[in-house]
């Protein structure tokens, strides 16, 4: 098992995380979702710890708990006063190897994920996103959302779960993060103790299904509940661990206004930023957004726009394509670099202001690239990002035949306008 320590003593608290290097990307047809209903039982308790009496124990002790599922890995976190810590250990050690999952309430869940499913079906942007993603991957299992098909859903049997839980949950595919007011050595000391006789199990074997290169551009339209068009255009582009995530982190900041660091940092869009003024600002689109999420093999940069109501997609779109090209005539400047850079930076550090942010960031890092330096190293490849390399991952990677189109038409019935993620 991979143990990362960092010690932080401002306050008298301290984060647990336990991260499986075992994401919807490592799904088969047929058993999609398996992942997050696995997240959801680990909940259900063991013989030691029944699910009912870990809330309570959490609680109690002035704890809180969670966990999330993603494309590449699990996690699950409880962040207690430091001195009560070691209850968060010990419940780790115990279900990473006993969880029960009875038959009934693995029925249960079933009902629940089910209802999750239906909910994001009813939000636009979940629908367009599973719809685009589906056309961007024909091969690579990022091709499908992190809580699965519906057909699946409904289908898999316990013994899939629970097999899927044997297979990937183990030492040897496993990342402990602890961060906060404790001393290294005895923390090491108490995992050493709780995790050690935890026969280590295997990795989960690497993911070989390339996605070959897209020959075309590919487009897709979605109609469903809501008054609300959507627009998104998004390039194949690489993962976290690429020489190129740095320059196409800040060419996103630059362009769309967030810090492109996905879940290592914030993100979102800037009135200052050249899609804001094209899209917003002319009172075509009500928002508009860039993203650009650290993966683990390489995934999808994002252009999002909301229509106003009045506009068309066709309209928006257009608008769209005008600054893209004006951003190949006209690359971004080194003023436009300074203050992405500038920004970037601030968020980044304020993702880590707190021990339980530190820890989500650590813990990410090692899972996504398998180097957990790459956090503390990512600010200072930042820095060094030139023009040239902006203007370089521009024209290799923002290229027509390498985008999908997404338009979401409403029909005009009820429904909601956020996605969401995949927390409990």
């Amino acid at each position: 098992m991979t143990v990362l320590l960092k010690e932080m003593h401002h306050a008298p608290v301290a984060t647990f995380m336990v991260w499986y290097r075992v994401g919807s990307r490592n799904e088969l047809p047929g058993h999609t979702g398996v992942s997050h209903w696995v997240e959801h039982m680990m909940f259900k308790g063991t013989p030691q710890f029944p699910g009912e009496v870990m809330e309570r124990m959490i609680s109690r002790e002035g704890g809180y708990w969670n966990a999330f599922t993603w494309l590449d890995y699990t996690a699950y976190y409880e962040t207690m006063p430091s001195n009560r810590i070691d209850l968060a250990l010990r419940m780790e050690a115990d279900r990473m190897s006993n969880t029960i999952m009875a038959a009934a309430e693995v029925e249960s869940e079933r009902t629940v994920i089910l209802s999750e499913r239906a909910m994001y079906e009813n939000q636009p942007r979940f629908l367009l996103d599973e719809e685009l993603t589906a056309a961007a991957f024909r091969v690579h299992p990022y091709h499908h959302e992190v809580i699965g098909d519906t057909v699946d859903l409904k289908t898999m049997s316990r013994d899939t779960l629970y097999n899927h839980y044997r297979r990937h949950y183990a030492p040897a595919n496993a990342i402990a993060v602890v961060v906060g007011d404790f001393v290294t050595a005895d923390m090491l000391a108490r995992i050493e103790e709780l995790f050690g006789a935890t026969p280590a199990g295997e990795a989960t074997p690497p993911v070989q299904r390339e996605e070959p290169a897209q020959s075309g551009e590919r487009r897709v339209i979605v109609n469903g509940p809501g008054d609300t068009a959507y627009l998104t255009v998004a390039y194949h582009v690489p993962g976290a661990a690429h020489p190129d995530y740095p320059a196409l982190s800040l060419l996103n900041a630059a362009f769309a206004g967030g810090s492109s660091l996905g879940m290592f940092a914030g993100g979102g869009s800037n009135r200052s930023s050249r899609l804001y003024k094209a899209l917003v600002s002319t009172e075509l689109a009500a928002g508009a957004y860039g993203g650009l999420t650290p993966t683990i093999d390489p995934f999808l940069y994002s252009i999002s726009a909301v229509v106003r109501a009045g506009r068309t997609l066709a309209e928006v779109e257009a608008a769209l394509e005008a600054e893209l090209t004006r951003l190949a005539a006209e690359p971004i400047t080194e003023a436009e670099l300074a203050k992405a850079l500038k920004r970037a930076r601030a968020q980044f550090i304020m993702a880590g202001e707190s021990i339980s942010g530190q820890a989500q960031l650590i813990g990410a890092a090692e899972a996504t690239t398998g180097d957990y330096h790459w956090f503390d190293t990512v600010l200072q490849r930042l820095d060094t990002v030139t023009l040239d390399d902006i203007e370089r991952v521009r024209g290799l990677y923002l290229q027509r035949r390498n985008r999908i189109v997404g338009w979401y038409e409403p029909d005009g019935s009820h429904g909601g306008a956020n996605g969401s993620d995949e927390e409990e």
